[in-house]
């Protein structure tokens, strides 16, 4: 999918490389539109989009990846700064801000293209979600929450959403968002602000 227009939130090229100094984080979490917004409101951000990872069916569309028949999750390209924040801080923000219990949906948002994903890039990333996961998980576990069910895998290819998808919330200011966390503090990372 080419996307020419900038970032509505950045303003820079929302196709961008990332930059020398930066590395990128792909991550699902539910309905991307919510997912993205948290994501870049976070200190250290430096560029997001949304799109479609984690299944086998090359440049899916949104109507196809709906379907459940692609095996993709909707996902997000995270590139940050890491002077300024760390991966486990992104993974931080990732956990507060939804249930990673869940399964294959959100609150409302049920299927497998909703489900909670961390596809690392290369094997310090998969340590550090494994670790996260492992203190998460037990937060969790001593106030009543199930285990972590959020997919840990190495990165396949990332197909970015159509353009309307894109900073869906500022094009769209009133609309759905149905993501919510836990309350349950993820205490990793740095002090996010």
């Amino acid at each position: 999918m080419l996307i020419e227009r900038e970032h509505l939130y950045f303003h820079t090229p929302l196709a961008m490389p990332v930059p020398e100094k930066c590395e990128v984080a792909y991550l699902a979490l539910g309905c991307f539109w919510g997912a993205e917004r948290k994501l870049w409101q976070l200190r250290g951000v430096v560029s997001t989009a949304v799109g479609y990872q984690g299944g086998f069916t090359p440049n899916p569309t949104y109507q196809e990846v709906c379907t459940g028949n692609t095996g993709h999750a909707e996902a997000l390209r995270v590139i940050f700064d890491p002077e300024v924040v760390t991966y486990d801080g992104v993974l931080q923000r990732f956990f507060e801000n939804h249930d990673p219990t869940q399964g294959f949906g959100q609150g409302a948002d049920i299927g497998t293209q909703y489900r909670s994903a961390i596809f690392y890039v290369g094997d310090t990333q998969g340590e550090i979600a494994r670790h996260v996961i492992e203190v998460y998980g037990e937060a969790l576990h001593q106030v009543g929450y199930g285990l972590i069910t959020t997919e840990v895998t190495r990165a396949g290819p990332f197909y970015m959403a159509e353009e309307y998808h894109q900073q869906y919330l500022i094009a769209n200011p009133g609309g759905y968002c149905g993501l919510g966390g836990t309350g349950v503090t993820c205490a990793v990372g740095l002090d996010l602000g």
